[in-house]
């Protein structure tokens, strides 16, 4: 079967580096990778990687990583509530009022900590339990640039997460940031991106693909239950529903049998919004890591920020 990303990337003569990165033999490896790792993620510690898990609550904790790091640099305290909110309008991403909330839960559920000394502003910095799932995040991507080009950028982060994670985060965060098309996704992506635990439902449907038995213009998956799928990522099933509905309207997915009793495929558009949002994060990786590495080489400790060492390794295997 040729999907539609296989007549994309194949009929373009001179190919943008994400449409050279989509055409890459691994390339479907490598989204597979990034699906299974966000899964792993999830199951491994619910809390920090539902940051992850929604499109606004992703922008606003790029946005405040962003910052943090950076105030860490200059010697600064870490992120306050009034400078999150500040960050959510300034980036568009959320009203004040919701920035406040997001602050709130996050401090609540101990994915952030006081920072260390007086503040009278109540600065916050990421707590140590939260680091681990950061880290692991920046490393499945570079793991995921690997896959493609047979590359080492995972295993030199891993060797010194607590100097490059500071470097790479602003830098990082800044340009999905001001990434038109990473802020705002196709249709399908929407449907899921902007909701609860969104991300990680698209996650689960491309991590279960069967490559060996899908459908002409679309992928089977080994997903069967919605009340599974629910209970697996801690929504209901109401709400579930209504978004596997909304993607099914459209058709960017369906049942091979009987609805509710067969497997779930997704559309080949579906898998290539979901594709291509993976495609334009790496693209951000690979140049900034690159850019990094080159300037790493002319700093010493004092030119950076550092963050405690913690063992990435135990938390999540990727």
């Amino acid at each position: 079967m040729t999907s539609m990303l296989e007549r994309r990337v194949h009929l373009v003569p001179q190919a943008s580096g994400i449409d050279r990165l989509m055409a890459a033999e691994a390339f479907g490896d490598a989204v597979r990778l990034l699906a299974q790792s966000f899964i792993a993620s999830h199951v491994a510690a619910p809390r920090p990687s539902a940051l992850f898990a929604s499109q606004q609550r992703w922008l606003l904790s790029q946005a405040a990583l962003a910052w943090h790091f950076r105030t860490a640099k200059a010697g600064g305290p870490g992120v306050s509530r009034r400078v999150v909110a500040h960050l959510a309008v300034q980036h568009n991403i959320a009203s004040r009022n919701t920035a406040y909330a997001f602050f709130d839960e996050i401090l609540k559920y101990g994915l952030v900590c006081p920072a260390l000394g007086e503040s009278r502003t109540g600065e916050v910095v990421p707590a140590p339990e939260a680091l681990p799932v950061l880290g692991v995040w920046y490393e499945v991507h570079l793991a995921a640039l690997d896959r493609i080009d047979g590359g080492d950028r995972s295993s030199r982060f891993r060797s010194a997460p607590e100097r490059l994670l500071p470097l790479l985060a602003p830098v990082i965060g800044d340009r999905l940031l001001a990434s038109p098309e990473i802020r705002m996704p196709g249709p399908l992506y929407r449907i899921f991106a902007w909701t609860d635990a969104g991300g990680h439902l698209m996650d689960r449907l491309v991590a279960g693909i069967d490559g060996r038995a899908s459908p002409p213009g679309g992928y089977l998956t080994d997903v069967r239950s919605i009340s599974h799928l629910a209970d697996f990522l801690a929504l209901s099933r109401a709400h579930t529903s209504r978004k596997i509905a909304e993607a099914e309207s459209i058709g960017g997915l369906g049942w091979n049998g009987r609805r509710g009793r067969s497997r779930i495929w997704i559309s080949d558009s579906f898998y290539m919004e979901y594709a291509m949002a993976q495609a334009r994060k790496l693209i951000i990786f690979q140049e900034a890591f690159e850019e990094i590495e080159g300037r790493s080489s002319h700093m010493n400790d004092d030119d950076c920020a550092t963050i405690p060492r913690v063992d990435w390794q135990d938390t999540l295997k990727t």
